[in-house]
C-alpha cells in the first residue's frame, strides 16, 4: 500500500529524505511557535498551528515517503521475507517515519505551550508520551491496512473506498479499547467512582463504563465518549476531576451527553467519509470528475454547517439539564483552565467544524436573560 514505487531509493537517500523533512518540520515548529507566542489567544493559535500547519505537513511527509518507496528502501537492509510480511513492514516503517517528522515538528512547541499555559510539563515527558502515541498509531494504521495487502482490492478504486469505510467504522467502534491502549488510563474507584456516577446522572450521560486519562502534567481538562451505541465508554482526564467543581463538571458532561444525542461525532465522520469517497472517485475517473469534486467540496460545507448546528443543540440539551447560566459559566471556566480566550465571530466561519467558544457562551447568557 505504501510502497508505490517499483524501484525504491537507496537507504542513504531514504535517510536523507527523512532528515531533510524532519529539519524542515523542526523549523516550521520553531518559527510557528515563536509567532504564536506573540499573538493574542496563543493557546488557541497553538491548536491552529498543530491542525493547520504541522499535521498537514506530516501528511505531506507521509505522501513523500510512500511515493518514493521509503519503507522498501529501509527494508533492503533486512533478510528477505514473504510478500505479505514485507508489505506490512513497509507500511509500518512508512507510518513511523511520518510520525518521526511529526515528533520533531512538535518538539519546538512544547516549551512555548508550557509557558503560555503556565504548566509544569517536562519536555522529556511530553515527547515520551507523544512517541508512545505515534508508535501505537503507526501499528494501528498498519493493522488496518492489512486487508488491503490481500487480494485484488487495490485494483478497484470503488472496492478500496468501500473497504476504507468499513475499516474506519471498525476503528471507531473499537475506539474504547484503542484509546486505553494508546493512553495511560485507570478505572475510578472509591469516592472518585461515586462522584463520577453522580455527575453522570445529573448530566443525563449514559455510558457503560468510565476510564480516567492521566493528564496531571499537561493539565488538560477534557471529556470524551467513544464506542458503539451499546458500549459507550466515558474518558475523563484526571485534571478535569481536579479543577472543576460539581456544578461545572456536570455542565460539561451534559454538553457531552448532548453531543451524543445530536450525533455530532457521527456527522463529522460521515462528512469525512462522503467527501473522501467522492474525492477518490473523482481522481480515479469512476465518474464525472468535476461533479464529484463539487460533491466532495459541498459535503464538507454541509457537514461543517450541520456540525455547528448540532453543537448548539448539545448546548441547549445541557442548558435544560443544569441551567443556561451554569453551562455558560462552565464553558468560561473551561477556557480559563486552558488559558483560552473565548473567540467570537460576527459571521460564522463556514470552514470551521466548531462554534466559536465565545459565541456559545454569549448565546447561552443572552437566552438566560430573556
Amino acid at each position: 500500500m505504501a510502497a508505490l514505487q517499483t524501484t525504491p531509493p537507496s537507504v542513504s537517500a531514504a535517510i536523507a529524505a527523512l532528515v531533510g523533512l524532519a529539519l524542515v518540520g523542526s523549523l516550521l515548529g520553531a518559527i510557528g511557535s515563536a509567532v504564536v507566542r506573540r499573538l493574542g489567544n496563543p493557546v488557541g493559535k497553538y491548536r491552529l498551528l498543530y491542525g493547520a500547519v504541522l499535521f498537514p505537513y506530516t501528511l505531506l511527509a507521509y505522501a513523500v515517503f510512500a511515493l518514493t518507496g521509503f519503507g522498501a528502501a529501509v527494508l533492503t537492509t533486512l533478510p528477505a521475507a514473504p510478500d505479505l510480511v514485507t508489505g506490512i513492514l513497509v507500511d509500518f516503517v512508512t507510518f513511523l517515519a511520518a510520525g518521526c517528522v511529526w515528533i520533531v515538528s512538535y518538539l519546538p512547541t512544547v516549551r512555548g505551550i508550557r509557558d503560555v499555559r503556565d504548566v509544569d510539563l517536562a519536555t522529556s515527558t511530553s515527547i515520551w508520551k507523544m512517541t508512545r502515541y505515534v508508535i501505537g498509531v503507526s501499528a494501528l494504521l498498519t493493522v488496518v491496512l492489512v486487508p488491503l495487502q490481500v487480494g485484488s482490492i487495490e485494483s478497484s478504486p470503488l472496492a478500496l473506498a468501500v473497504g476504507l469505510v468499513a475499516l474506519v467504522l471498525g476503528m471507531l467502534y473499537a475506539a474504547p479499547w484503542l484509546i486505553s491502549i494508546l493512553r495511560s488510563t485507570s478505572t475510578p474507584t472509591g469516592d472518585t467512582a461515586d462522584r463520577v456516577e453522580r455527575l453522570r446522572h445529573r448530566a443525563g450521560l449514559t455510558v457503560r463504563d468510565v476510564r480516567i486519562l492521566d493528564t496531571e502534567n499537561e493539565e488538560t481538562a477534557e471529556t470524551l465518549v467513544r464506542g458503539p451505541p451499546n458500549y459507550r465508554r466515558l474518558f475523563v482526564t484526571s485534571t478535569f476531576l481536579d479543577v472543576f467543581d460539581d456544578e461545572a463538571a456536570s455542565a460539561l458532561l451534559a454538553i457531552e451527553a448532548g453531543k451524543l444525542r445530536a450525533h455530532v461525532f457521527e456527522v463529522r465522520v460521515g462528512t469525512v467519509l462522503v467527501a473522501g469517497i467522492a474525492l477518490i472517485a473523482s481522481v480515479t475517473d469512476i465518474g464525472p470528475r468535476w461533479p464529484l469534486l463539487g460533491l466532495s467540496l459541498g459535503s464538507v460545507f454541509v457537514g461543517f454547517w450541520l456540525s455547528q448546528r448540532r453543537i448548539r443543540a448539545a448546548d441547549e440539551y445541557a442548558a435544560e439539564k443544569v441551567g443556561r447560566t451554569t453551562v455558560a459559566d462552565a464553558l468560561g471556566e473551561y477556557a480559563e483552565v486552558h488559558a483560552l480566550e473565548p473567540t467570537r465571530r460576527r459571521i460564522p466561519n463556514p470552514l470551521s467544524i466548531k462554534v466559536a467558544l465565545g459565541d456559545r457562551i454569549d448565546r447561552l447568557r443572552t437566552a438566560s436573560e430573556q
